[in-house]
């Protein structure tokens, strides 16, 4: 009895925030940690996808201001320095009231003065990276943290090793009981004919929006597209058009969605990408630019090409035209790239990253 006592005593911070990528593999972890007896609070931005999802799963959550350091000079610099002490400062004190016993850290620059402020208490600390190489926030991140883990195997050539663990991206169960009737249902799709899932991510996604909307003539005598456009990107005059279902954001919906999809047309985000792989689903990647990031959806989407996963369509690329081509391709080759990923190296996310927080929470 006291040993079940001392397992549910046991509390969990978690942490991370800025797009859908830094909070789900974190929704990945909840089921299992609940069953294991861990007390959960969450700490991230005041306002954002990650308050809004933890709090949807009834997670006990504290926002804190938040600014994002850029690798450029930049007026913004300067304010945003005081508002990450300021969260600095906002984590003393919630890590102070809470005393977890661990801290998990998905990313993003809310992570930053999380990490920081847990270390001064003594905190063991779990960072995972979820892209082919470290970014900022988790660069920064990495000397205050117990273990290191990280997703693509090539990563282990930026990590210290003497932290670092092949563990993959913690993915979420539910993805993986879809039901492609369900998804079809859900759609109005006929029983029959293939069906291209279009998802631009959480940032990005409008100019995939036009460049689908624009093929949509040339698409759909071939295809059913289900279109997840994001927030505020509906296009009200092709509501109700055969063989076209759009959503701005899908929940539980997502693992009908992509069980039915032959092909799935997506940035290359690392969740993405590790969830595709799990699902054993052929896609068309178009990364994010280096224009609107650092480069790391290029780095990622390249990996899974040169295994075989996946097609790449630069954004620099993209045309209607080449995204019909493109997706006729991805079609075609859909079966070469299952076969490719049946014969994988994986490794099971969700398990080995628990292992990791368990270890550490001793």
């Amino acid at each position: 009895m006291a040993k079940q006592r001392t397992e549910k005593a046991r509390r969990i911070l978690l942490t991370g925030g800025g797009t859908a990528g830094h909070v789900t593999p974190n929704l990945a972890l909840l089921p299992r940690l609940q069953a294991l007896g861990f007390e959960i609070h969450y700490i991230g931005r005041k306002t954002g996808i990650e308050r809004e999802l933890m709090t949807q799963a009834s997670i006990p959550y504290k926002g804190i201001s938040a600014g994002k350091l850029r690798r450029y000079l930049d007026l913004r610099n300067v304010t945003d320095v005081a508002l990450i002490a300021l969260g600095f400062l906002q984590s003393l004190v919630r890590i102070g009231q809470w005393r977890p016993d661990v801290l998990f850290s998905k990313g993003g620059f809310v992570s930053c003065p999380v990490v920081w402020a847990a270390w001064l208490y003594r905190v063991p600390i779990v960072v995972h990276e979820s892209d082919l190489t470290p970014g900022l926030a988790n660069k920064l991140s990495a000397p205050f943290a117990r273990r290191i883990c990280y997703s693509f195997a090539e990563t282990g050539e930026h990590v210290p090793q003497g932290k670092a663990v092949h563990t993959g991206i913690p993915i979420r169960e539910t993805l993986l009981r879809g039901d492609a009737a369900e998804g079809r249902r859900i759609c109005g799709f006929a029983d029959h004919g293939p069906v291209v899932l279009v998802s631009g991510g959480s940032q990005g996604a409008e100019a995939i929006n036009k460049a689908v909307r624009a093929a949509l003539d040339e698409l759909l005598p071939a295809f059913a597209v289900c279109h997840i456009c994001g927030q505020g990107g509906m296009a009200s005059e092709l509501q109700g058009q055969p063989g076209y279902a759009q959503f701005e954001y899908v929940g539980p919906e997502l693992a009908h969605l992509l069980a039915m999809a032959d092909v799935v047309v997506s940035r290359a985000g690392a969740t993405t990408l590790f969830e595709l792989l799990a699902l054993k689903k052929a896609s068309l990647l178009i990364p994010l630019s280096r224009k609107a990031s650092r480069g790391d959806q290029i780095l990622n989407a390249r990996s899974f090409q040169t295994q075989g996963y996946s097609r790449v369509l630069a954004e620099e690329d993209l045309t209607p035209s080449s995204l019909v081509a493109g997706v006729a391709d991805a079609y075609h080759g859909r079966q070469a790239m299952v076969e490719a990923m049946r014969s994988a190296a994986t490794v099971d996310g969700l398990e080995r990253v628990l292992g990791v927080i368990v270890d550490c929470a001793r």
